[in-house]
């Protein structure tokens, strides 16, 4: 035979079989589920076919359940300029850190809108149906959630201040730090107030919490290092547990919704 010919209806099968193996496994109310996304999803959750299937069938009536949302423009601009802002970076910085990540501006855009239009249709379709817990009950769950709640004994970092708001604006954007002192400084944790230990534990070691008005001056901190461990006492974690409560309970709400859902969903099983 020809080798071109050879190689050509080689070339045949290989796209032929590739389109079978990676063709469209099932819909999913109007949406589809392809073979290789379920490999893909076994292969990253480590979790059997089967477990692989229903994941991708709950992601796609998520899907179509929130075709009708919309969410504009102008709300994701204020969505990304309040995470900017949280994390003490401009647009651009953002920008170019995204890109260094690998991750496009139009990718990121995109999560957060979708991450957005979940929040939107928990909110008005499942958030209802859960009841605001007890003391007893967020106890109890602090009880059963230890590891959750423990937090290290110490944090060391750098404390920049100054009396001018605009000194401190200049220094974040630029981290010159003309008219700002600073000094090294370790705290216990266990000391700290909790709206101030619940941002120093949530800013990254190596990056710069947002400011804030003590009353006489503007104080940041830079985070150096984070030691030992300690149990948060229930009182300290209260916010802590009620968010975490709230959390497993949207999970579950929003999972209990769909599979629901699921038992009257048009659901076209093709391969």
């Amino acid at each position: 035979m020809n080798k071109q010919i050879l190689f050509g209806l080689i070339a045949l099968l290989t796209f032929t079989f590739g389109q079978m193996v990676d063709g469209i496994a099932m819909i999913v109310e109007g949406e589809a589920v392809t073979t290789a996304e379920i490999r893909a999803v076994q292969r990253l959750k480590h979790v059997s076919k089967t477990k692989a299937v229903d994941i991708l069938v709950l992601d796609r009536l998520q899907k179509a359940s929130m075709k009708n949302i919309h969410i504009s423009e102008d709300e994701v601009d204020t969505k990304v300029a309040g995470i900017a802002a949280q994390n003490n970076v401009s647009i651009p910085q953002m920008q170019k850190i995204l890109k260094e990540r690998g991750t496009s501006w139009s990718k990121y855009r995109s999560t957060i809108r979708d991450a957005m239009k979940k929040e939107k249709f928990y909110k008005d379709t499942v958030a209802a149906s859960i009841s605001t817990p007890s003391n007893d009950e967020l106890k109890i769950f602090y009880k059963n959630h230890k590891k959750e709640f423990t937090i290290p004994s110490t944090i060391k970092m750098v404390e920049y201040s100054t009396e001018e708001e605009d000194a401190m604006k200049h220094f974040l954007q630029t981290k010159r730090r003309k008219g700002i002192r600073s000094r090294t400084v370790t705290k216990k944790t266990k000391t700290l107030d909790p709206t101030l230990l619940s941002m120093l534990l949530k800013t990254k070691i190596g990056t710069y919490t947002r400011p804030f008005n003590t009353g006489d001056k503007y104080i940041v901190f830079k985070i150096l290092s984070r030691k030992g461990k300690v149990q948060m006492p229930y009182e300290v974690a209260k916010p802590a547990v009620l968010k975490s409560w709230k959390q497993q309970q949207q999970g579950k709400a929003l999972k209990d919704y769909f599979e629901k859902m699921k038992t009257n969903a048009d659901i076209q099983i093709l391969r």
